[in-house]
């Protein structure tokens, strides 16, 4: 029978663990235990979340793949709000990640590029479609989503990608997409769409810098790196 979290050791608990020994003592598990803060009759919070994290290999961003109710649906003891805590305190993981880049930062090569564009698509199940827009100093004045498809392919409309660089006055564009598939290699979707950019680009005077496809793993495909611009 599993026992009760009065009856662990105060160094086991999370929380006291915690306390005691500051949160970078806490294993991924412990740490999500926790943000819910507790489990389900039969399953201390501590159990849940350490079968919540070897249901997905260990790793966060298969978790971050789950939607609120896959969790509320499969884990006895997770409800609504306890699924949406996991998801934001992931999501709030990805974005300190990409705050280093909001003061103006500058994107000078293939690797500066796909760090930015990184933790806001590599996790993403399904595919979408993402602006830098740089200064001539190649300095990021903006960034969105510009588009958000299925699983092999977004549909993307050339004006919506380069309107946010008119609206900026931006003088260069990085355009960036992920492959779920985590194979990074471009379709022929892909290089039809980078040349269509590309040509509305040059048309409008905005130089377009790179198009990187986006993956897991540090792995990712540049058509400037390639020769491909």
């Amino acid at each position: 029978m599993a026992r009760t979290m009065r009856e662990m050791s105060l160094d086991s608990r999370p929380r006291e663990k915690a306390l005691k020994h500051g949160v970078g003592s806490l294993d991924i598990a412990e740490l999500i235990a926790v943000i819910i803060g507790s489990g389900s009759q039969g399953e201390n919070v501590s159990l849940l979340c350490q079968r919540l994290i070897d249901d997905h290999g260990g790793k966060l961003y298969n978790l971050s793949r789950r939607s609120v109710h896959d969790l509320m649906n499969n884990y006895r003891g997770i409800g609504e709000v306890k699924a949406l805590q996991i998801l934001a305190a992931i999501e709030l993981a990805k974005r300190i990640e990409g705050e280093e880049f909001d003061e103006r930062r500058q994107i000078t090569s293939s690797g500066a590029a796909y760090a930015f564009f990184s933790p806001m698509l590599r996790d993403k199940s399904n595919e979408h479609i993402m602006v830098a827009l740089l200064n001539r100093r190649k300095e990021i004045i903006h960034s969105q989503v510009v588009s958000a498809g299925g699983v092999a392919f977004a549909q993307a409309d050339v004006k919506m990608i380069v309107k946010p660089a008119i609206e900026h006055l931006a003088d260069g564009l990085i355009m960036a997409h992920n492959h779920p598939s985590d194979n990074p290699k471009p379709s022929r979707q892909d290089d039809d769409l980078t040349d269509r950019v590309k040509a509305a680009c040059d048309a409008l005077d905005i130089t377009l810098l790179d198009h990187i496809i986006v993956c897991r793993g540090r792995r990712y495909y540049s058509y400037n790196d390639e020769g491909k611009l």
